[in-house]
């Protein structure tokens, strides 16, 4: 008996302390503007800014994120040279990239964006085919980080999709047609770079000579 108290007890201060975090965040109006920067990992400070269009379903930007994107973070980002931006650009073509990154919105949202992300890319072929992205990423989410994403997709569906919207809108005032399309903004300057896939020693060379000549 006391041990089945106790596992009561427990619960229920475990759902007092959950539901109002929750509650909190799902009242939290998310507009397009919050939603990048928590989608930005790094500095605003640094002296170059990288802004990744990318489809979660779109191969070409899974290898790029899997390579190239994740030595970019070790190299540049973390150390303060390079703030990395992610725009999402769902392709017509593929059936559930809008759906994921709707997901990856509310993700983002919650805290949890990164490891969302790199979720989605490394399972691709399987949610691709399935459509079953909230699930994918159940696997891989802690119980309690997926509660907050599904709370917050619940309560603000709307502004996620405005999200989505707003980041295809500057991709296609920025003639993106593509994806991953890479711009490197110094200042005021925004230089798009061949879209596809770049090898991370193309790019590193040329961050390299921007960061040499700045």
């Amino acid at each position: 008996m006391k041990r089945n108290w106790f596992s009561v007890v427990s619960l229920a201060l475990l759902t007092a302390l959950i539901v109002p975090q929750l509650a909190g965040q799902a009242k939290l109006t998310l507009t397009p503007a919050l939603l990048t920067l928590k989608k930005s990992i790094g500095s605003p400070q640094a002296p170059i800014r990288i802004e990744i269009f990318s489809d979660y379903q779109c191969p070409i930007c899974r290898d790029m994120y899997m390579t190239t994107t994740r030595q970019l973070i070790d190299d540049y980002v973390t150390t303060g040279k390079v703030y990395l931006v992610h725009r999402d650009f769902p392709l017509p073509m593929h059936s559930h990239s809008r759906d994921a990154a709707h997901w990856l919105n509310a993700a983002a949202a919650a805290g949890c964006f990164q490891a969302a992300e790199t979720a989605l890319y490394s399972t691709q072929d399987d949610w691709g085919a399935t459509g079953k992205v909230e699930q994918t990423l159940a696997k891989a989410l802690s119980v309690g980080d997926m509660s907050k994403v599904r709370a917050i997709e619940l309560a603000q569906r709307v502004q996620l999709d405005a999200a989505v919207e707003s980041d295809i809108k500057l991709g296609n005032s920025r003639s993106v047609d593509s994806t991953p399309t890479v711009c490197v903004i110094q200042g005021s300057q925004i230089t798009p770079l061949p879209p596809g896939f770049i090898p991370y020693a193309l790019l590193k060379q040329y961050l390299d000579s921007l960061l040499q000549h700045r």
